[in-house]
């Protein structure tokens, strides 16, 4: 019974994320222009970033971003403006990787001249990337759940960098719990004297399950793990890319988790072949 309720609550919260993307709320037009052109800036604020456009979802945030930024560098506006737009792109998951393109491929179409100018601009907004995080951010794109704050408190548990997001405290509680190609926790079981265990939702990208004396398990999209308390085993990311999954704690009693040894390259790389 427990087991459908938490099945009919992540189809809720599944539902309601997809639902609610993310939205832009512009303020710009009411602080700069408000007394001078009310009318300008409530067309600003309420239209252009209202419903009717930039909020509109037939096209993401992300894309919306690329659009703008590429008909201003056609224009030639190399302004404050388009400083405001790489920067509001930056929030909306555009890459250092993906800006790099895009102005590489404008060149050929809004001059020699302007692309160079844009690239001075974009260097300073992606001044603190790297390649890393261009990955964690598309990878951020394509999932409806926050990657979340490093995950700190149990780093000594993990081979790797993983990142937790918790989703509710009430309830059920449960995290998204995010890991970097490779990354993977240590052996570990969750005792309990009655009930307990834990279960896993496969949110983004591929990883492993694995309880010891049996065959690592894949994780995707949608599947969903039912780890029984009292057995030892181990999650994490596949080799080639990022990994989310939620973690959800089933109730028992006088519950806990045992960390132990973690999960030697050896026997993380057997599952590669």
């Amino acid at each position: 019974m427990t087991q459908k309720i938490i099945i009919l609550i992540l189809t809720s919260v599944f539902t309601l994320n997809a639902m609610g993307q993310q939205k832009i709320n512009q303020t710009a037009g009411r602080t700069q222009l408000g007394e001078f052109a009310p009318e300008f800036a409530e067309l600003n604020d309420n239209v252009l970033f209202g419903p009717d456009v930039w909020n509109n979802p037939t096209l993401s945030l992300h894309d919306r971003s690329m659009i703008t930024i590429s008909i201003l560098l056609g224009k030639g506006m190399i302004d404050s403006s388009f400083r405001s737009h790489l920067e509001m792109g930056k929030k909306h998951g555009i890459t250092r990787a993906e800006i790099t393109a895009l102005l590489t491929q404008a060149a050929f179409y809004a001059g020699w001249p302007n692309a160079w100018a844009g690239f001075r601009v974009a260097k300073e907004v992606w001044a603190d990337d790297t390649a890393g995080d261009d990955a964690k951010a598309a990878f951020q794109r394509g999932m409806i759940f926050p990657i979340g704050e490093p995950n700190t408190a149990y780093a000594k548990y993990f081979t790797g960098n993983s990142y937790l997001a918790p989703i509710s405290g009430e309830q059920i509680p449960f995290a998204n719990v995010t890991f970097e190609p490779r990354c993977r926790n240590n052996w570990h079981i969750h005792k309990a004297a009655k009930g307990g265990g834990q279960m896993l939702v496969g949110v983004a990208g591929r990883g492993w399950y694995q309880e010891e004396g049996k065959p690592a398990v894949e994780i995707l999209p949608g599947t969903v793990i039912h780890i029984p308390a009292n057995v030892k085993h181990w999650h994490g990311a596949a080799a080639d890319c990022w990994f989310s999954h939620l973690a959800i704690e089933i109730p028992g009693e006088n519950a806990s988790n045992e960390w132990l040894e973690p999960v030697t390259d050896d026997e993380y790389d057997q599952l590669q072949k």
